[in-house]
This record gives structure tokens, sequence and C-alpha cells, in this order.
């Protein structure tokens, strides 16, 4: 078996209304396509429909949803410009800022925000 190493993650939401409407802002950014899959979970797709970026959900099990300590989402862009725009947009959606844009280590440019339910996203650039 192989894998191409490329995937998608889920986070979870308590409120999906809000979470579409942060995400649907924030991924326009990048031109991200919604899809909603059913009743408790939503997907973006890339622009070319050919992978998933994110995928929100309220939980299976029908508990509460809750952040991971340590779980972080990050999201691969082209230039240092569309992370400083993607963490701008955030913010202005209501997330909170965890580390303006900048670099971090060797040829790594991040920053990073909490979105509405306390999920943890990294925009990232390598230059």
């Amino acid at each position: 078996m192989t894998s191409k190493l490329q995937g998608y993650s889920t986070i979870g939401t308590n409120n999906k209304e809000a979470a579409e409407t942060f995400y649907d802002g924030l991924l326009a950014q990048i031109n991200a396509k919604k899809f909603p899959a059913n009743d408790r979970i939503t997907m973006w797709l890339s622009e070319d429909g050919n992978s998933v970026v994110l995928a929100i959900a309220k939980p299976y099990d029908g508990g509460t949803a809750s952040h991971g300590n340590g779980t972080m989402k990050a999201i691969a862009l082209d230039s240092h410009e569309e992370v400083d725009k993607m963490h701008a947009k955030a913010i202005e959606l209501g997330a909170k800022d965890d580390g303006e844009p900048g670099p971090r280590a060797g040829t790594f440019y991040g920053a990073y925000v909490y979105d509405l339910d306390g999920n943890k996203l990294c925009f990232f650039n390598f230059t």
C-alpha cells in the first residue's frame, strides 16, 4: 500500500453556522469551494476540486466539540503575502491571534490563530 501523504483535517464545532461563515470568508482567500456533505459536516475543496482543504463537523457522538491541546491545522500557502492576508482575514472574521506573521525557523514563515471554537490554525510558507 502506498500513500500520497495528502489528506485533510476535520475540526469540531459546536456552532456549525458560525463556523461555516468563518471558514467561508477565510478559505475564500484561497478560492476553496464549499461542499456541504450533510447536516453534520461541511468540507472545503481545493480550487481544482481534487482535494479537501479542511472539514468542520459536529461531533459524531453528539457530545461537545473541544480543541486538542497541541493540535493544529496548518494550511500551506504560496507566499509570505498570502500568509499575511490569511492571518489578517482570520482576525477580521473573529479569530484570536496566537502569533503574527513572520519568520520562525530557517525558511519557515508562519502565522497562528485560534478559530471561533478554539481550534488552532497555522498559515505558512517555506521560501
